[in-house]
């Protein structure tokens, strides 16, 4: 999403922030908002654009190296003050007498030089350059996966509200129906229909409704601070949600959404990338049995008395080869340890493949089992709202005792709150399968 859709949403929130409401969000919004300013996708950016950084460093290594050097030396030892006096051009006949050879006076020498290497065959740096490449490609996957999983998180902490805001109200009506009870059992405590002790277990009964509406209005407050945390907000910030999300059907197959997980979970593509970087690792190892070719070229002023001086000049050019022959088993063994280390990338690539396709499957058949469970809490709240009717009925009349009443509104509050939880748990559960197969993003926003 663009930084000016961003901005757009933010001047729309605006409103309820000046007017001291608390502010609310869809669903889109907040992911949307999460994107762009949660701090482990900017920090992942942040991974991505050091590695990518890493990759164009390592292509000047095929460029030319100049380097400005300004340096300054005194001495009077014979060979030093020979070599000074010829680079300045300041030698003289007096200097053969072998006084003056064996023990010269001191002298000092400005060195300017300008140098330029540039490398002509050298197979490591095509092999440092591809590692680069790949880890950069590495952390972009690793980016995107980042994205994921903040959406997601998002995604998880939205329902939190929704479930958070649905359990308290159920928490309200039960705490409404127990201050009903209790009106009743004291009505006929008045009229000497009833017993004290009724009116007694209707209060506790109360008190115990009221307890729990607390913690689910502490559990509200907190959901909406961990979704304000999630988008990107402070710890202290609170956001609710506009609208609450409704179940979608689900249009995938098991095996289409294997297939999709391979191709597009992000962590699975980064582990490709791994192995790619440690194929790379092995030809920079054996790259170490070539020879190197590069060239050089230098130009360079000497002075006696001032830096950057220009007593005398000179010039200098030249290629140079080295292949070492013989490191102490160096190279073999570090051959050796880049191939174990690549056939170990593979082998955990190979085994991580078959755990995405576990975790795929696996969270399928969570979604059927979380199906089934919502389908028996929405028999189970029926079934409870009927038997509260029915006892209420007889209550009414004296056919029923408190404690049966109690003991079916307590069925019905644990039914409304059963439903709520299983509700969002299925929910949940659709949206674990989209993560799982790497394409949450893509079905979960427009």
């Amino acid at each position: 999403m663009k930084p000016f859709a961003v901005v757009l949403l933010m001047l729309f929130l605006a409103p309820s922030v000046l007017l001291g409401a608390e502010p609310s969000v869809a669903l889109n919004e907040a992911i949307i908002l999460a994107l762009e300013r949660n701090h482990l996708v900017s920090g992942a950016a942040y991974e991505k654009e050091a590695a990518e950084q890493g990759a164009a460093a390592s292509l000047s290594r095929y460029f030319p190296r100049i380097v400005f050097d300004e340096a300054f030396s005194a001495s009077d030892l014979p060979t030093r003050v020979f070599m000074m006096k010829l680079d300045q051009g300041r030698f003289t006949q007096n200097d053969f007498l072998i006084s003056n050879l064996n023990t010269p006076s001191s002298t000092t020498d400005f060195r300017t030089a300008l140098t330029l290497e540039q490398p002509l065959f050298d197979l490591g740096i095509g092999y440092g350059r591809e590692m680069a490449q790949r880890e950069a490609e590495r952390m972009g996957f690793r980016f995107e996966g980042r994205r994921e999983d903040v959406g997601f998180t998002v995604y998880a902490s939205y329902l939190a509200v929704q479930r958070a805001k649905a359990v308290l109200a159920a928490a309200e009506k039960d705490v409404a129906e127990a201050r009903e009870h209790l009106r009743v059992a004291t009505a006929h405590g008045r009229e000497g229909t009833g017993l004290k002790s009724d009116e007694l277990r209707a209060r506790t009964f109360l008190s115990e409704t009221e307890e729990r509406t607390i913690t689910a209005l502490n559990d509200l407050k907190l959901a909406k601070m961990r979704l304000a945390l999630a988008v990107g907000g402070g710890s202290g910030d609170s956001l609710d949600i506009r609208e609450d999300v409704t179940g979608e059907v689900f249009r995938l197959n098991e095996e289409e959404i294997v297939r999709q997980a391979g191709a597009n979970r992000r962590d699975l593509k980064g582990a490709e990338k791994g192995v790619a970087r440690a194929e790379a690792a092995v030809g920079l190892a054996r790259s170490a049995w070539f020879p190197t070719l590069y060239a050089a070229a230098s130009v360079q002023m000497n002075d006696k008395d001032v830096p950057f001086g220009h007593d005398n000049d000179g010039w200098s050019a030249g290629v140079n080869l080295r292949w070492e022959i013989f490191d102490g088993m160096e190279r073999m063994h570090g051959s050796a340890r880049a191939r174990a280390e690549r056939d170990a990338a593979s082998q955990y690539l190979e085994q991580f493949r078959k755990e995405v396709a576990l975790q795929v499957r696996e969270s399928i058949l969570r979604r059927a089992e979380a199906g089934k469970r919502l389908e028996v809490a929405r028999h189970s709240l029926l079934a409870a709202e009927e038997g509260a009717r029915l006892v209420n009925k007889r209550f009414a009349n004296g056919l029923a005792t408190m404690v049966e009443l109690l003991d079916a509104q307590s069925a019905l509050n644990r039914a409304r709150t059963g439903l709520v939880e299983r509700e969002t748990d299925h929910l949940l559960a659709t949206a674990r399968i989209y993560h799982a197969a790497g394409i949450f993003l893509k079905e979960m926003t427009p």
